[in-house]
């Protein structure tokens, strides 16, 4: 069990787990009760064989277990060091960011005091409800490659950077503030596709009038919402051109870019998460680390600009 002036230590430097003491001070309150909840359901499913209260205390408290996992998410240590670190078995620090993690992971992002986003639907109703332009983007964190023999050997190899790895949709809005961010999907899936299959078309198609930029990558999506993805115009003139075409072409390629550029920009601020530079766990976890990563920077981002300082 780490000693309080260590734990201090840790909760009063941002450096360490990415997030200001007020930030950890809310998690606690939040997340603390709903796993307090969850450990007392669990042991209550199985039959008793002590009597209440009997057998072995927890070596972490809550906040320890809040604190081990902010640290592996934002500096990526073995569970080994962090064990070292809080002074408990390596065993028990794996068990607390396995309870801990997804809970970070179903509080969605967050745009303001006490409102959050969870799903793609409530983003599109978001960005609808005051005109505001959202910006989509795939980004990619390496993981271990399936051992040899798996049928589904070759479906994490990305055909971008011919490298084992899982994938995310982002969006934020035209500031570069997160927005949302997918479950993983394999890195052989073409962003287009996994778009569609999380139903961007049909929100887009039903939804309100929203203006979402995209890359190259999303294009064809344009003509199934009624324009409403933008993305880099296509060439007209394959070969010949006129010489007036390339300049107009590249005027309007660089201002395309220079609209959806803040979400390179936010994906930037994900990664700064060393778990996201590459992951060599389990990639079943995948999804939980990213989308936890995305909501503890979201409500990160949220807080400093509500207190006005910066990050």
């Amino acid at each position: 069990m780490v000693r309080n002036r260590a734990r201090a230590a840790i909760i009063r430097s941002q450096r360490i787990t990415g997030l200001t003491p007020d930030v950890i001070a809310e998690l606690v309150a939040e997340i603390g009760p709903l796993w307090h909840e969850r450990h007392q359901t669990k042991l209550a499913a199985r039959p008793r064989r002590r009597a209440a209260g009997a057998g072995e205390k927890h070596k972490l408290v809550f906040v320890d277990r809040l604190l081990a996992t902010l640290v592996h998410l934002r500096h990526g240590p073995t569970h080994d060091v962090l064990a070292c670190w809080f002074s408990v078995d390596r065993s028990a620090i794996t068990r607390a960011i396995g309870e801990v993690r997804p809970l970070l992971a179903e509080r969605g992002c967050t745009i303001a005091l006490g409102q959050r986003l969870r799903t793609l639907a409530e983003v599109i109703d978001f960005l609808g409800a005051d005109g505001r332009t959202g910006i989509i983007d795939g980004t990619e964190v390496r993981v271990r490659r399936p051992a040899a023999g798996r049928k589904d050997r070759e479906k994490f190899i990305s055909g971008k950077n011919k490298q084992n790895a899982v994938k995310a949709m982002i969006v934020t809005d035209a500031e570069g503030r997160l927005l949302f961010c997918s479950p993983a999907e394999p890195a052989s899936c073409a962003d287009i596709t996994h778009a569609r299959k999380l139903g961007l078309v049909k929100l887009l198609a039903d939804g309100p009038a929203v203006e979402i930029l995209a890359d190259a990558g999303y294009q064809g999506l344009g003509a199934q919402t009624g324009g409403r993805v933008v993305t880099p115009p296509h060439r007209k003139f394959k070969k010949n051109p006129p010489e007036w075409y390339e300049e107009v072409h590249e005027r309007q390629r660089k201002a395309h870019s220079s609209r959806r550029i803040r979400v390179e920009h936010g994906i930037g601020h994900l990664k700064n998460w060393k778990s996201l530079a590459r992951h060599h766990g389990r990639r079943e976890h995948m999804s939980d680390i990213i989308q936890a990563v995305a909501g503890l920077l979201s409500h990160q981002q949220t807080a400093s600009a509500h207190s006005g300082t910066r990050m």
